[in-house]
């Protein structure tokens, strides 16, 4: 759709545009724009703008309201289309709330008061707009006057401040500390082992914390996209062609980058993908074709695309396992704060306290430049440089890392006749005698104790020498800080923070004289 410029335009003639009947996005997408709801589905993304959720508009402004929109549809992403309409609505609402009257026009005594209602920190609402009213006025239409634009191309508006959760580590939105990442960890295993996790969650989240890329771009992958390749000395790599899916293109697989996966999870993740793409035969003509996370079909949904989820639905899903573990910050004591951003956040923070710059950086997030990761070389390594006991017990209870049964002795344990499930450690304790019982049925094959302290079959005993344990546990990370870094010497946090809960559980044990199972 093109538009005639009407630039000299008067009040007596003002030209609103004209809206056809039918408009095709730069994607490719078909809608009716005469309808008060825009639904627009390209690839991943889905859009829906609601027209009667507006403020009351005069009839020839909404109009040229709509038609600035089309054009928008026809020239620019979904996303930027989207932060249009909704930074516009914001404008007119307060203009409406102000005058308590129809909106007709937008003035420069309009954009100064707003400017003074959104404040400093908000400044970049105006800023992000201004170009929307500029284009608005370049194609002719009436309802942004002239002086508004003079106005504009006067201010210097503040841009959006980005990286502040990163730089302040905040708990709530911010990267996860490597005491959280590992108890999220930590619950998904035990979900999973439990069957209270599908395969598919298990490995949707598992990239997500691994790889740490946008929602949209998971929501792209294809089932052709996970590969395994034999290597010469008999290993096999795993690996999987991540869609780059940039907001400023119509098709998320347009572009790919190869990302390595760890032989653990890569062999997970294909057998995966070999079930979803047994689950698409005769569904599509090439099951490889099959999306990676699919959802029900989507009736008249873009070519390629119609049994993918969008990015939203996509995050929205990640959000939903992982919530339903209920783990708990060790910082605020409360439930796990979850979403797709985070993930991105603490690759990008691990990667900066590994001594990474920016270009490696931007590198594992898929930035095209390094403007927008600075934040992470610039801010507050994460890693608690200092746990002593004091520091241990106060976090203890909030990390809720201990997960097991504390009993008061052997005869209590969950297998008591079987010696074998006793937990020895001579290394710390000076002495092959047991000092606590694990419940679970079978071989293990992580460290003892070190692994068993954040386990739910662990079963420590009453009398048993947790003082000792934590002091070693302690003395090494001490030693560990001097000799290596302190990513290494912070590996176990976690198990540090179990011991000292566990040390507490003994005692309120011994203050009540009864039993404690947690």
């Amino acid at each position: 759709m093109k538009f005639k410029s009407n630039p000299n335009s008067s009040s007596l003639h003002a030209y609103f545009g004209t809206i056809p009947s039918a408009v095709r996005t730069r994607g490719g997408a078909a809608f009716n724009p005469h309808l008060d709801v825009w639904s627009i589905r390209e690839g991943t993304f889905f859009l829906q703008l609601q027209f009667d959720l507006l403020p009351e508009l005069g009839d020839e402004f909404r109009a040229a309201f709509r038609a600035v929109l089309v054009w928008y549809a026809e020239n620019a992403s979904l996303p930027h289309l989207r932060n249009m309409f909704y930074r516009s609505r914001d404008l007119f609402q307060f203009k409406f709330d102000t005058n308590m009257a129809a909106v007709g026009e937008i003035t420069s005594v309009d954009l100064l008061n707003y400017k003074d209602h959104v404040g400093k920190p908000r400044e970049w609402y105006l800023g992000s707009l201004s170009g929307f009213l500029a284009q608005w006025h370049a194609l002719g239409f009436a309802g942004i006057t002239s002086d508004a634009i003079v106005l504009l191309r006067q201010m210097r508006l503040k841009g959006n401040l980005k990286g502040v959760s990163t730089a302040t580590m905040d708990p709530v939105s911010g990267p996860y500390t490597a005491i959280e990442l590992e108890a999220l960890q930590h619950e998904l295993n035990q979900a999973y082992g439990e069957h209270r996790v599908a395969l598919g969650e298990y490995v949707l989240c598992w990239l997500f914390m691994m790889l740490g890329q946008r929602p949209s771009q998971y929501a792209a992958l294809k089932v052709c996209d996970v590969a395994a390749l034999p290597g010469k000395s008999g290993l096999v790599t795993y690996s999987l062609s991540m869609p780059r899916g940039k907001g400023r293109e119509s098709n998320p697989r347009r572009e790919f980058k190869n990302r390595i996966l760890t032989p653990q999870i890569g062999k997970l993740v294909l057998s995966y993908a070999w079930q979803v793409q047994e689950r698409f035969t005769g569904l599509l003509a090439d099951p490889r074709d099959a999306p990676l996370f699919p959802g029900k079909a989507v009736q008249g949904g873009p070519e390629g695309y119609v049994y993918h989820l969008t990015a939203a639905a996509l995050g929205e899903r990640l959000n939903a396992t992982l919530a339903r573990l209920k783990t708990v910050s060790e910082r605020t004591g409360a439930l796990m704060h979850i979403n797709p951003k985070r993930f991105r956040q603490t690759i990008g923070t691990r990667a900066a306290e590994e001594g990474h710059g920016e270009l490696v950086i931007a590198e594992l997030l898929d930035h095209s430049d390094t403007q927008n990761v600075g934040v992470y070389v610039s801010s507050t390594p994460a890693i608690v440089e200092r746990i002593d006991r004091a520091v241990a017990m106060l976090m203890a209870p909030l990390a809720q890392a201990f997960a097991g049964k504390l009993i008061k002795g052997a005869s209590e344990a969950s297998l008591s006749g079987s010696p074998s499930n006793q937990i020895r450690a001579p290394n710390i304790t000076n002495s092959f005698a047991a000092i606590s019982s694990c419940g679970k049925h079978g071989f293990c094959g992580f460290l003892k104790p070190i692994a068993c302290y954040t386990c739910n079959s662990f079963e420590p005993w009453l009398d048993g020498p947790h003082e000792r344990v934590l002091e070693y546990f302690l003395s090494e990370r001490e030693r560990l800080t001097r000799t290596a870094d302190m990513r290494i010497a912070s590996v176990n946090d976690r198990a540090i923070l179990a011991v000292a809960r566990v040390i507490q559980l003994c005692a309120e044990t011994r203050e009540t004289g009864g039993a404690s199972n947690v």
